[in-house]
Parts: structure tokens; C-alpha cells; sequence
């Protein structure tokens, strides 16, 4: 369903004013009704603070226009409270903002009347909002079906969402963008070099596989997009208890983030070409499990101790990282629910960013401060890196150090790419905490606008 039209002829009017511009805006109103309009803010106590709103009515009783409390400088949520209390009805941003402040205000308005509705039956409330350029009803229209596609991804539960069905799903946008869709399942990982994948994965209820969707002129730059897609996880062996174990069906919000990233990119027809490698598992506990103190074999080969069943991302990512790497990308980037330490030093809304390229992690933190969608560039710090090391394999996956969680998570993965090649990782929750205007609990697209920002920005 579109949530935006062209026509803003019979539209409401969306008066947005920030504090200081109310008093300057209701001098400006005709005499003779600017009086009724003063005292009708005044009762209201109406002083244009951030996400409050107030429905001015003409004679008849029907809504003559909405006044809209925002921040001084317009940004994507600036409209986002107003779908939960508006009538139904189609509405026009009146004001000073520019058309591409409208069409970012405009997206944090579609993305609030996002429900996720697959096992309940909802009202769909009827709101458009109009966009003052041709073309931009479609552009904005494209972002919010790819963040619509993330949070639906993550919010399935987990007896819907198994490798297969993360298998289809990838399939499906593949069919649909005419994109090459392949993936290696169960004993045929083992066959053709992914013994990770297919270790962490065994034990599930639904074969392991390796999932893989290819886009693009053959003539434009690689970018390898690796997402991790842990259907859920409880913690193998090391079993997670109930608190840690609830959320675990967000686990392959690695893996639906960069499927998002590639249908926006494909809808866009960015000028590029990605190679989307998603390792499809559960991470379950049967007599095959894999366990604490195995040394598992990975593509690259090198040897890693289980130092804890319940760091199976790193090893899956592992194999993934490596084949990404075969084609020789112009650029890779991961993005994995990896560890808590992230949310203990970033909190929920904040991803971590490691790079092996500096200047490409603080152009992308760029992009997502400039679009309210943040990262922040954590240090990939090698005085660390001895933690990772094992005294019977090549590297453990859980080292034996009680701090700085996170870091030495990015330092095992560093340890399968190749200085030469841009590498970011991203450690995301894919989750929102609590509720927001636009942003309701369950399943997230963090960073997602942020990095198509900055792949639009660089592969122009």
C-alpha cells in the first residue's frame, strides 16, 4: 500500500513550526481570524514543542489544518508522531522545508504506520501524505518497503523463519529484481569447503546452507554484502538461559539487513554490482552439536578451539567472509547481531563499526549522523589480538578475557579478510528496545539508510 500521492490539491496542510517560529506564524494570520486562532493555541496550550500537534478546525467542525511541533531543522522522524492520533485522510507539509526535507520527513511518517501483521488481523489506517517533486512518491516509497522487508524478517518467529525460509525469502528477491539466486545445503557445505557453516548448523532442525544472490552490470564495482543469519540461537551447548534466549529469533537480523540493503540497491539500480552471502543456520543442541573445546576446520584454513558454543556467529561469518573475498570486491561489509558488549558500551540504537579502512568507517559514521540512522567506528585494536589467539588451533572463538567483548569479536573476523581488501563489520542489536515515534518495538534496520547513503555517494 502507498503511503504517499503527487496531489496535495485537497490535502490538510501540515503547518510545521518549531518554538520559536509559532509567535512569528500566528502574527502573520489574517485579521479576522487571528484572534479566534491565538485563543484556540492558548487554550491548548500549544507551544510547538517537538512531536506535539494541534488540530485547528474552520466553521463546520472539520479539520482546516494540523499544527505540527517540530526541531528546528527538519529531519526523518520530524513527522512520525502524527499517524498514531491523525484522522484518516491525505495531508500536505506547509511550511518552509525544502522538497528533500519533505521526502525524508516523509518516510519516518510511512515508517510509523508500519504494523507487523502476519498473525494478527490490524486496521490499516488510510493516510497518505503528498510530495511536492515528481518521482519522490516512488523514491521514498522504495525506502520504506526495504526497511519494511528488514522488520519483517526479524519480527517472524522462529518456527517460520528457519535457514529455508531465510532461504526463500532471499530467493524470492531475487526472482523478483532479476538477480542469481544460488545456495549449498546440509552435506554439500562439507562437499564444497564451508566446514564451519555446516558445524554450527548441523544439530538444527533444518539443514545448514549457504545462501547466495548476485546483481549487477559485470562492467560496475563489487560489493560483497555478508549478513549473518543465525534463525535463532540458543546457545548450542552452552545454553543460553530464557532472559538471553527470547529475542534470539532477531538473530538473523545480520542476514535481513543486507537483503534490505540489496533490494533498495537493486530498486534504485545503483550502479554496482553485489554479491549477498548470507550463512543460513540454528544454532541448536542435538547428539551432533558442536561443543565446547572442538577445534573446527574453516575455508580459509585455519584451525579454531571452541572456546564456547554460543560465539557461533564468528564462524559462520568466517566461511562467508572468506568466499566474499574470492571475487575479489571492491569492497565487503558484514553485519551481524554479533555480541552484548556492543549494547554495553552503544547502547540498542547505536551499531558498532570496525573497519580496516578508517576513512571509509568515518564517511559511513558520517552518513548516518547527517540521516538520524547512526553507527559509531569502535577501534579494531590490535593490542588485543593476542586474545584471540588459541594455544591448541590457529584462533579461538571465545577469548579468555572478560572485557572489550565486541573488539576482540571484529578481531577474529579480521583474521579471515585480507588487509588489502576494505573490509567493515557491523555489530548491530536489529532491534528496537522500546518504542518510538516510527520506530515501534521489534525487529530494526539500523544503519541501513546510512550505508545505502554512502554506497549511492560512492558508486555514483
Amino acid at each position: 500500500m502507498s503511503h504517499f500521492t503527487t496531489s496535495s490539491k485537497t490535502a490538510t496542510p501540515l503547518t510545521v513550526l518549531s518554538a520559536n517560529a509559532l509567535k512569528p506564524w500566528l502574527a502573520k494570520q489574517p485579521a479576522k481570524t487571528a484572534k479566534w486562532i491565538k485563543t484556540w493555541v492558548a487554550t491548548h496550550k500549544f507551544t510547538a514543542r517537538p512531536d506535539t500537534f494541534l488540530i485547528v478546525p474552520n466553521e463546520q467542525g472539520s479539520v482546516e489544518r494540523v499544527l505540527v511541533g517540530t526541531d528546528a531543522a527538519p529531519h526523518i522522524w520530524s513527522l512520525a508522531h502524527l499517524p498514531a492520533m491523525l484522522p484518516e485522510g491525505s495531508y500536505a507539509v506547509d511550511g518552509d522545508w525544502n522538497a528533500a526535507q519533505i521526502a525524508d520527513a516523509a518516510l519516518g511518517f510511512a515508517l510509523a504506520l508500519y504494523q507487523f501483521d502476519r498473525y494478527r488481523t490490524v486496521e490499516k489506517k488510510k493516510l497518505t501524505l503528498a510530495l511536492p517533486k515528481a518521482g519522490q512518491a516512488q523514491t521514498v516509497q522504495r525506502r520504506f518497503d526495504a526497511i519494511a522487508l528488514v522488520r519483517d524478517l526479524i519480527n517472524t518467529p522462529p518456527q517460520d523463519m528457519r535457514p529455508a525460509d531465510l532461504a526463500k525469502a532471499a530467493q524470492d528477491l531475487a526472482k523478483r529484481n532479476g538477480a542469481k539466486f544460488s545456495q549449498v545445503v546440509g552435506e554439500d557445505l562439507l562437499k564444497q569447503n564451508f566446514p564451519a557453516i555446516h558445524a554450527v548448523g548441523r544439530a538444527g532442525p533444518d539443514a545448514p546452507r549457504l545462501l547466495r544472490l548476485q546483481w549487477g552490470n559485470p562492467k560496475h564495482p563489487l560489493v560483497a554484502l555478508v549478513g549473518k543469519g543465525v534463525t535463532f540461537d540458543t546457545g548450542g551447548l552452552d545454553l543460553k538461559p530464557l532472559s538471553a534466549m527470547r529475542l534470539m529469533k532477531k538473530d538473523m537480523g545480520g542476514a535481513a539487513l543486507v537483503l534490505g540493503l540489496a533490494q533498495l540497491i537493486m530498486a534504485e539500480k545503483l550502479p554496482l554490482r553485489i554479491d549477498v552471502i548470507i550463512p543460513a543456520v540454528e544454532n541448536a543442541i542435538d547428539s551432533n552439536a558442536f561443543r565446547p573445546s572442538d577445534i573446527l576446520q574453516t575455508r580459509k584454513g585455519l584451525t579454531v578451539e571452541i572456546g564456547s558454543t554460543d560465539a557461533e556467529g564468528r564462524l559462520v561469518l568466517a566461511d562467508a567472509l572468506t568466499l566474499a573475498q574470492e571475487s575479489k570486491p571492491a569492497l565487503v561489509i558484514d553485519v551481524a547481531t554479533l555480541t552484548g558488549a556492543a549494547r554495553t558500551a552503544l547502547g540498542t540504537e547505536l551499531p558498532a563499526l570496525y573497519s580496516n579502512h578508517d576513512k571509509i568507517g568515518f564517511e559511513m559514521v558520517e552518513h548516518g549522523l547527517k540521516l538520524r540512522d547512526p553507527m559509531w567506528q569502535m577501534p579494531l585494536w590490535q593490542g588485543y589480538a593476542k586474545y584471540v589467539n588459541s594455544q591448541v588451533a590457529d584462533i579461538t572463538n571465545s577469548p579468555n578475557y572478560g572485557f572489550a567483548g565486541s573488539i576482540t569479536a571484529a578481531l577474529f573476523l579480521e583474521r579471515f579478510v585480507d588487509s588489502k581488501t576494505p573490509w567493515v563489520h557491523i555489530d548491530s542489536y536489529a532491534w528496537n528496545a522500546e518504542a518510538n515515534p516510527g520506530r515501534p518495538i521489534g525487529g530494526e534496520a539500523l544503519c541501513l539508510r546510512a550505508l545505502f547513503s554512502y554506497l549511492q555517494a560512492r558508486f555514483k
